[in-house]
């Protein structure tokens, strides 16, 4: 995240897809960076994605870290831990047409609790109605509970949702890059403050001796 500067604006930030394997991370990334729709993909190991985007008439650098399934426990926690730290916002993705990755949804949320507070939850496949599992309730209903944004979407039928579904990250990200600029400088002003005291008592001291 762009450190606090004269422009007071995010310039660049990092984003991360996280979910079970199958639910469409690659292709939702891809969907956003280039537009086109890729049904299938070999994907076994993390691919870091940069891109360039305007979003409310301002523009953004991106890096989008597409990772592997990772499990919330074992070996693999603490590679998921890190991919958290490294990011600034994310998207948690699960599909329709898997119960288990609707289920990992809470326990990603809970991880990233730990360090970050920006996140948005998407609900991919949606065109797939025969195969459904996970009904759009449900989605709402959790993403309330966990006070997150929810998007149900296809990648494969809506470019459009895809960007409205990063776009809203991307100002999520925006203004909690705000709430620190404004945190800092609270922060900053309490320093001065206690600054100019200490030395109004230095003075008062000095000239009683």
């Amino acid at each position: 995240m762009t450190e606090p500067g004269p422009s007071r604006k995010l310039t660049r930030a990092k984003l991360v897809l996280l979910g079970r394997d199958n639910c469409g991370k690659t292709a939702l990334c891809v969907r956003f960076i280039t537009k086109r729709f890729i049904g299938e993909y070999d994907h076994k190991k993390e691919v870091t994605y940069r891109c360039r985007k305007t979003v409310d008439k301002e523009t953004i650098d991106l890096e989008i870290l597409d990772t592997v399934n990772k499990e919330c426990v074992g070996p693999a926690a603490s590679s998921l831990e890190s991919s958290i730290k490294w990011g600034d916002g994310f998207l948690i993705v699960y599909s329709v047409t898997d119960h288990s990755s609707f289920e990992a949804v809470s326990r990603l949320k809970r991880l990233i609790d730990h360090v970050k507070q920006t996140l948005v939850i998407v609900a991919n496949k949606s065109d797939m109605e025969n195969g459904r599992v996970v009904r759009t309730e449900e989605g709402q209903a959790l993403a309330q509970d966990l006070r997150c944004s929810f998007f149900e979407l296809s990648v494969a039928e809506s470019l459009s949702s895809v960007e409205v579904a990063f776009e809203q990250l991307i100002r999520e990200v925006r203004l909690e890059f705000q709430r620190h600029l404004l945190a800092m400088d609270k922060r900053s002003r309490m320093l001065q403050m206690r600054h100019v005291l200490k030395n109004k008592l230095t003075r008062s001291k000095t000239m009683q001796w």
